[in-house]
C-alpha cells in the first residue's frame, strides 16, 4: 500500500518538474537558458520510479467460495507517521535532481540542504549568485516551497481518491499539519483538505497579481507569490524583495505574509460571512496584537539605539525618516514572526546592533499561528503554556480552587496541556543538541544558537556570515546535514519524527 502511495506522490512531483521544464524551454528560446534538459531528465527519472512503485503493488483478491472479495489494506497510526516522514524524504531526494543535473550544486550534501530548505519552507540557501540561475531552476525552487507550505500530504488528500480510501486520513493530516491537532471543517477529511488548498491557491493567485501590478515582471511575480504564501523566503534575486527598492512591493509583501501567518481554517469562516467566528479565535487576536506591539518596539529601538550607543558604526544600515522606519520595522516583524525570511530595502538586522537581536531571536522561536504555513513553536502553544503557568501560581494562593485553561472561550483538556509542555521541552532539547553539534563543528556559540533556531523554526536567515546578506555556503558538510535534519524535524513539528524513530526500536503491538 505504501509503495503505491509513494509512487503516486513521485508521479505528481514529476508533473511539477515537467511544468518547470516547460517554462525553461520558453526561456531557452527567449534568452538562451540551458536548464531544460536537466529539468526534463529529472522529471522523467522521477516519473519512471513513481510508475515502478505504483505498479509494484496490486490489489490482491481472494476467493471465498463463489464470492470474490478485495483485500483491504489499511494504514495504522505507525504507518501514517512513517508514510509522512518517508514522503518528505523521498520528495527531497528526487527534488534535488534538477540542481545536481544542471550543476547548480556539485555534491549531494549541498543539493539536499537546498531542497530540504525549500520543501520545509525554511528559506536558508547556499547559493551565492541567485541572479545567475536560469529561470527553470528558480521556478523549481519556488515550487518546492509552495508544495511544502501547506503540506504535501494535505495536497494529495485533497486531490487523490487513492489516498482517501483504506487509510487513516485524520492521522495523515495530523502528522503533517502544524498545530495542536486537526479541526475538520467538514465531516470528510478530503473536503477539509480541499477547502484549505482552495484558499491557499486563491491567496497565491491574488499575491501574484498584486506583485505583477507593481515593478515585478510576470515570472518574478509568480515565483515570489509561491514563496510568500508558503512563508518560505526563496527569491529570484540575491537581494530578495529589496532588489526592487519599492515601497509598494514591501507593503504588498507584508500584507500577504501577514495573512499567511493566520490559521487557514479560520479564513473559511471569514469567506462564508461568519465574521464573529473568525474574530472569536483567540490566537488570531494575539497574533495581530503581537505584530502591532513588536512593530512599535522596533520603531522605538531604531530611535533609541543611536542615543544609547553613541559609538555605533552601522548607522547607515538604519532606515531614515518616519515612514521608512515604520516600514522597515513592520516588514522585519512580519517577515520574522511568520518565518518568511524575506529582506526589504532595509533588512540587515545582523548589523543593527545587539538591541535588535534578542527580540528577533524570540520571533524566530515563536512563529505565527497554528494551521498556517509558518514555522516556530506557534502562538497557541505559547498562550496555553502561559495560562497553565498562571493557573499554577493561582493554585498556590488558592489550593482548593479548580482552575481550567481556556482558549477561545473553550476549556482545554489536560492531555493537550501536557502535550504542549512536552513539545516545548523537546524543542528546547533539540535546540541544545543542535547548538552543541554546530559548536563542535566550528561555528561560534552566537552563530550556533541562531543557526539551530533558524533550522528548527524553519526561519531562513541567521547572523554574521549566515545573516540576511549572506548564505550558508561556508558551512561544513556535518553542519549542513545537522541543519537539514533540524529543518525536517521542525517542519513535521517534532512529534511525527520522534514517533517514527521510536517505532524503529520498538516492537509493534
Amino acid at each position: 500500500m505504501k509503495a503505491k502511495i509513494y509512487g503516486i506522490f513521485l508521479i505528481c512531483e514529476a508533473a511539477f518538474m515537467f511544468a518547470a521544464a516547460v517554462v525553461s524551454l520558453y526561456f531557452y528560446n527567449k534568452c538562451g537558458d540551458t536548464d531544460f534538459t536537466a529539468l526534463l531528465s529529472s522529471a522523467m527519472i522521477t516519473g519512471v520510479i513513481g510508475f515502478i512503485l505504483l505498479s509494484s503493488w496490486r490489489d490482491k483478491k481472494r476467493k471465498n467460495g463463489s464470492k470474490v472479495t478485495e483485500r483491504i489494506v489499511t494504514l495504522d497510526y505507525r504507518d501514517s507517521f512513517k508514510l509522512v516522514v518517508g514522503t518528505w524524504l523521498l520528495f527531497t531526494v528526487f527534488g534535488m535532481l534538477p540542481f545536481l543535473m544542471y550543476g547548480t550544486f556539485d555534491n549531494v550534501t549541498d543539493a539536499f540542504f537546498e531542497t530540504m530548505s525549500g520543501f520545509t519552507t525554511t528559506g536558508s540557501t547556499l547559493l551565492v549568485n541567485v541572479d545567475g540561475q536560469p529561470h527553470g531552476i528558480l521556478l523549481w525552487r519556488s515550487m518546492l516551497q509552495w508544495l511544502g507550505g501547506l503540506g504535501i500530504i494535505v495536497l494529495f488528500l485533497a486531490i487523490l481518491p487513492a489516498i482517501n480510501s483504506n487509510s487513516n486520513k485524520v492521522m495523515l493530516f495530523s502528522a503533517e499539519a502544524t498545530g495542536l491537532g486537526v479541526k475538520k471543517l467538514f465531516p470528510k477529511m478530503k473536503n477539509t483538505a480541499r477547502i484549505l488548498w482552495t484558499i491557499y491557491i486563491v491567496f497565491t493567485i491574488a499575491c501574484a497579481l498584486c506583485y505583477w501590478a507593481g515593478p515585478m515582471n510576470l515570472f518574478d511575480a509568480v515565483c515570489h507569490a509561491l514563496t510568500t504564501i508558503a512563508t518560505g523566503g526563496f527569491s529570484t534575486h540575491q537581494a530578495s524583495i529589496g532588489y526592487w527598492n519599492s515601497k509598494y512591493l514591501e507593503y504588498a509583501c507584508v500584507f500577504f505574509m501577514l495573512i499567511s501567518g493566520v490559521n487557514f481554517s479560520t479564513f473559511f469562516f471569514l469567506f462564508t460571512g461568519q465574521f464573529k467566528q473568525f474574530w472569536k479565535n483567540e490566537e488570531t487576536r494575539w497574533y495581530f496584537g503581537i505584530v502591532t506591539t513588536l512593530t512599535v518596539l522596533f520603531v522605538v529601538l531604531f530611535l533609541v539605539a543611536p542615543k544609547i550607543n553613541t559609538i555605533l558604526t552601522n548607522i547607515d544600515d538604519y532606515p531614515h525618516g518616519w515612514e521608512a522606519t515604520v516600514r522597515a520595522s513592520l516588514f522585519h516583524v512580519v517577515s520574522m514572526l511568520t518565518s518568511s525570511g524575506f529582506q526589504s530595502s532595509c533588512f540587515n538586522y545582523s548589523a543593527w546592533g545587539g538591541l535588535f537581536l534578542v527580540p528577533t531571536l524570540l520571533m524566530m522561536i515563536s512563529g505565527a499561528c497554528a494551521g498556517s504555513t509558518s514555522g516556530g513553536i506557534k502562538i497557541i502553544r505559547e498562550i496555553l503554556c502561559l495560562k497553565a503557568i498562571r493557573n499554577e501560581f493561582r493554585r498556590v494562593l488558592h489550593p482548593n480552587a479548580v482552575f481550567t485553561v481556556k482558549m477561545s472561550q473553550e476549556a482545554v483538556d489536560l492531555p493537550t496541556i501536557w502535550r504542549v509542555h512536552v513539545f516545548i521541552l523537546f524543542y528546547i532539547v533539540l535546540f541544545i543538541v543542535g547548538v552543541i553539534v554546530l559548536c563542535i563543528d566550528g561555528c561560534s556559540l552566537h552563530e550556533s544558537v541562531f543557526n539551530a533556531i533558524t533550522s528548527l523554526s524553519n526561519m531562513g536567515p541567521s547572523v554574521n556570515a549566515f545573516g540576511p546578506d549572506g548564505t550558508f555556503f561556508t558551512l561544513t558538510p556535518m553542519a549542513k546535514w545537522t541543519m537539514s535534519i533540524l529543518m525536517l524535524i521542525g517542519r513535521l513539528e517534532i512529534f511525527t519524527f520522534i514517533v517514527v524513530i521510536l517505532t524503529l526500536f520498538t516492537k509493534k503491538r
